[in-house]
């Protein structure tokens, strides 16, 4: 049976305030650089998200494996992997020249972007009627290697959900998850040791966002930090189509911008209250959070983390829930020891924190064409 993706919408301008935006941009070059941000183009764009979203192949296609796996999500749109192939094998390749080192400097987040990798792989493999076992990364390359292990018939209905699942970095409309969906989507991830701890109190949300907005304000203020996210970030539809990687300024929900334009718009705009703002205003109107922590604090644990992470954001997807990452508590040490404290995990790393809830999609930010990451 073949996936029958939904359609991709052509791309379209966010509704989000410009005040300030558009006031820069009349000091920085008047009505054509207005006119540079009402008529970006996008037909490259749409070409390569309907590529990236065309249904599966019905017959087992190791590539098709591959191009589900690349649809996982992975930190800042990096994508840090490359993939080797045969008939009895497929190897996912870290690939470290797409490291962002100021961010995640021990490279956990590269390794649980390798988790989901590895999730959608396995869930192609069931889905084309093969099984699998997965041996983690033990060596220094950190290479992981999943076995097709034979026939089998116990496909997922995660599969389907795979070119529908985004991180919507949207506002959600605050609504409640019912207890029993919550139940389930921690049973979907919970597996390989990792934990995933909900949380809908509001009292303990707020104590988590303090800590979130700290580790944000940490990282905005951090010239390094802005530099190395500045450097993925995709102005416009047509430089996200040239990369085919980074994260698109529309899927965010910030307006398109010339190349030339982008950079020191960013420079200009992007301060640490402002963001905040952004951020709190996000948690606030979500349902809840989910911090997932593993039973290792090493590539085998953290690699263990992405695949618990994207079980439950395929199964959230599924169920009609936006989800997006509000990682600032993990990746800031000092926010990230404070809140392994607050939640009592001991000797646990707090791996990944979602907010989870009911709100728009966004664009979607490119993934690169198979080829461009099979290895020989």
């Amino acid at each position: 049976m073949s996936l029958q993706a939904t359609p991709a919408q052509p791309l379209s301008t966010p509704r989000v305030s410009r005040r300030f935006v558009i006031g820069g941009l009349a000091a920085a070059g008047g009505a054509a650089a207005l006119a540079g941000v009402s008529n970006m183009p996008t037909a490259d764009y749409d070409e390569a998200l309907a590529d990236q979203l065309r249904p599966f192949a019905a017959d087992l296609d190791l590539r098709e494996m591959v191009r589900a796996a690349t649809l996982a999500a992975n930190s800042h749109n990096t994508q840090p992997w490359r993939y080797r192939i045969s008939d009895e094998r497929i190897d996912i390749v870290p690939d470290f020249s797409r490291r962002t080192p100021v961010v995640d400097p021990d490279d956990h987040h590269l390794f649980a972007s390798l988790g989901c990798a590895t999730e959608n792989l396995v869930l192609a493999a069931q889905h084309y009627g093969k099984g699998t076992q997965v041996v983690p990364p033990a060596t220094a390359d950190g290479e992981i290697a999943v076995l097709l292990t034979g026939a089998t018939s116990a496909a997922s209905p995660l599969f389907q959900a795979i070119t529908e699942r985004q991180g919507a970095r949207s506002t959600y409309d605050a609504s409640a998850v019912a207890p029993d969906t919550l139940n389930e989507l921690v049973a979907i991830a919970a597996a390989d040791g990792v934990d995933a701890l909900v949380i809908t109190d509001t009292q303990r949300r707020e104590d988590i966002l303090e800590l979130v907005l700290g580790g944000n304000r940490t990282q905005i203020d951090d010239g390094a930090y802005r530099s190395e996210l500045k450097s993925w970030l995709r102005f416009n539809p047509a430089a996200a189509a040239r990369s085919r990687d980074g994260l698109l300024s529309a899927a965010s929900g910030n307006p398109s911008l010339p190349d030339w334009l982008g950079p020191p718009m960013y420079d200009l705009t992007v301060k640490a209250d402002s963001a905040n703002d952004k951020v709190a205003a996000q948690l606030r109107s979500s349902s809840g959070l989910v911090v997932f922590s593993a039973a290792s604090d090493d590539p085998a644990g953290w690699v263990a983390a992405g695949r618990s992470y994207e079980r439950f954001a395929l199964a959230a997807t599924r169920a009609g829930l936006q989800h997006a990452f509000v990682n600032q508590a993990v990746e800031v040490a000092a926010q990230r020891a404070q809140l392994q404290s607050y939640l009592g995990l001991g000797g646990r790393r707090a791996d990944l924190i979602i907010r989870f809830g009911r709100g728009p999609k966004l664009a979607r930010s490119l993934r690169r064409p198979v080829a461009d990451v099979i290895v020989s």
